[in-house]
């Protein structure tokens, strides 16, 4: 399970206009299922997710987690990051999870995040989303589990 975390001041996903999830200071998360995933890589990255130390202390260190800070989690299913880009100039997407297994995934994550941090948002898994968020750094990390 890949995780592509963003440390954001804000961000929120729309879908047909609406907007479905948004958070203030905190990670926008966007979540790529592979076929050997299971509900334990799902721990693994949530647990990293909630715990990456990712936001600035007292000294503007890297030193404070999305817990610390109580920040926001916004997750947004993204089957694109398990591409294979390895070859050609077309991505595959041999390497991504069947949508029921995805779906499976994604949402046994989302269910974890609301249970074990307070301000949890996401995207509709399948749906053609518009995401926005002011990327604050710029802080991107690839997590994978």
């Amino acid at each position: 399970m890949k995780g592509l975390l963003q440390r954001v001041s804000g961000a929120r996903v729309e879908v047909a206009g609406e907007i479905v999830g948004s958070i203030d200071q905190g990670l926008l998360v966007l979540v790529g299922v592979e076929p050997q995933d299971t509900r334990a890589s799902a721990d693994k990255l949530l647990h990293k997710l909630l715990n990456y130390r990712v936001f600035s202390d007292a000294d503007g260190k890297m030193n404070l987690s999305l817990t610390d800070v109580a920040g926001g989690l916004l997750l947004v299913s993204q089957f694109t990051l398990a591409a294979d880009t390895q070859s050609g100039l077309r991505p595959s997407f041999s390497k991504a999870a069947p949508p029921a297994v995805g779906a499976e995934l994604f949402d046994y994550l989302l269910e974890q995040a609301k249970v074990m941090h307070e301000r949890v948002a996401a995207g509709q898994f399948g749906a053609d989303m518009q995401v926005h968020l002011v990327n604050d750094g710029p802080v991107t990390f690839l997590l994978e589990s």
